[in-house]
């Protein structure tokens, strides 16, 4: 078992967390890549399959196949045919040709904000038009706002972009969320692109992530559900996701988009998502423990900050933290000064607010949440009209 303690060291190791502050003493929590260890089973795959001295360009091992289809039967009790599997080298890439295969130029696609900051970017790079609808805070939870959805949609209107579970809000939307919005979308005639890489991460203790793909038949229809195990074995550089698209035509839109473009993925992350599916379960439960009790600790520490607030985390190890209080035009920025280095809410769509990982040992979350409590302390103590160290 992975002492999840145990601490890493990953500076000065083109880690793109970790060295994004070249000469400041500013400790990271912004990009979601956990600083654990990826499993022993994972780590020991690799190992065999580098001792084998070819490197070449590899098909999709039939291992990986069974590692998947296995999951989701298992996990969500979705019969998948493995025709159905796109594999992609990375979600983001699906993002981008889902918006190329089922919005033509200057049609719409439509999602919530705030958002994972591909799907604002992934429209506009291809030439397609963004529609956003904000999520509204019922009792203390994020939750779409169907009616303004449906408001929004236009004859243009083709791709709504989801994300379940949500980042960066943190929520696992319920079955019936997930059937109010399909019936939107069938009603509309929209494809739906969801991305679940954080399906793996569910805190929530009876809460249950539910593809959209494996709503009914009729929404599979409609849709292309991604997922990946990079976020919950920590593997992202070795760059492994497929697509569920049972619909044929909707299958062979996308394939022909990437034709050309999208890179394979490659033989060690092939091999090291065949593990991770297939031999990793009890790492996976000892992370999920992990994370609730970092979770916790971090919700704790945020409830008695005065000035700022956040959710509950229902799922990922990303805490979306409303710093609107305070009344500073950068927060982010601001906290740098103090040494802590975190997500800015702008690049989500939602100014005011910053992200942090607490995918992290816990050691290194309390000296992260004790320089936000000295960082907003300081805030609180400065005499009225003094300016505050804030960098631009």
């Amino acid at each position: 078992m992975t002492d999840f303690d145990f601490s890493v060291e990953r500076k000065r190791t083109n880690s793109i967390k970790w060295d994004r502050y070249p000469g400041r003493d500013i400790l990271p929590m912004w990009l979601a890549d956990m600083d654990f260890q990826c499993p022993e089973p994972i780590l020991d795959a690799l190992r065999r399959r580098i001792d084998h001295g070819v490197l070449g360009y590899t098909y999709t091992p039939q291992e990986l196949y069974d590692a998947v289809l296995n999951m989701l039967a298992e996990e969500y009790d979705w019969q998948v045919d493995p025709e159905w599997l796109v594999w992609l080298p990375g979600i983001v890439p699906g993002i981008n040709a889902a918006c190329r295969s089922f919005a033509a130029p200057d049609e719409e696609v439509i999602t919530s904000l705030p958002t994972y900051h591909p799907f604002l970017d992934a429209p506009q790079i291809s030439g397609r038009r963004l529609l956003t609808v904000p999520l509204v805070l019922d009792r203390g939870r994020y939750v779409m706002d169907f009616d303004e959805l449906e408001h929004s949609i236009t004859p243009r209107t083709k791709l709504l972009e989801l994300c379940n579970p949500h980042n960066p809000v943190g929520r696992v939307y319920t079955r019936e969320e997930l059937t109010r919005l399909a019936e939107i979308c069938l009603k509309h005639r929209l494809c739906i692109s969801s991305d679940e890489i954080h399906c793996g991460l569910i805190l929530e203790e009876g809460a249950r992530h539910i593809p959209i793909g494996a709503l009914a038949p009729e929404v599979a229809a409609h849709s292309i559900t991604m997922m990946a195990p990079s976020k919950t074995y920590n593997i992202p550089g070795l760059c492994c996701a497929f697509a569920v698209i049972p619909n044929r035509e909707l299958r062979q839109r996308m394939i022909g988009t990437m034709r050309g473009l999208v890179p394979f993925v490659n033989v060690l992350g092939y091999i090291a998502a065949a593990a991770a599916y297939r031999d990793c379960h009890e790492w996976h439960q000892g992370l999920i423990a992990y994370l609730r009790q970092n979770r916790d600790l971090l919700e704790q520490t945020v409830a008695r900050i005065p000035g700022i607030g956040m959710t509950h985390i229902e799922a990922t190890f990303l805490a979306w933290i409303d710093m609107r209080g305070l009344g500073l035009e950068y927060p982010a920025k601001y906290l740098e000064e103090f040494g802590l280095g975190v997500s800015d809410g702008r690049d989500f769509g939602q100014a005011g607010f910053i992200r942090i990982n607490f995918a992290c040992p816990r050691s290194r979350l309390k000296k992260a949440l004790s320089i936000l409590e000295d960082a907003v302390g300081q805030l609180a103590a400065a005499p009225s009209g003094e300016e505050v160290p804030l960098a631009h």
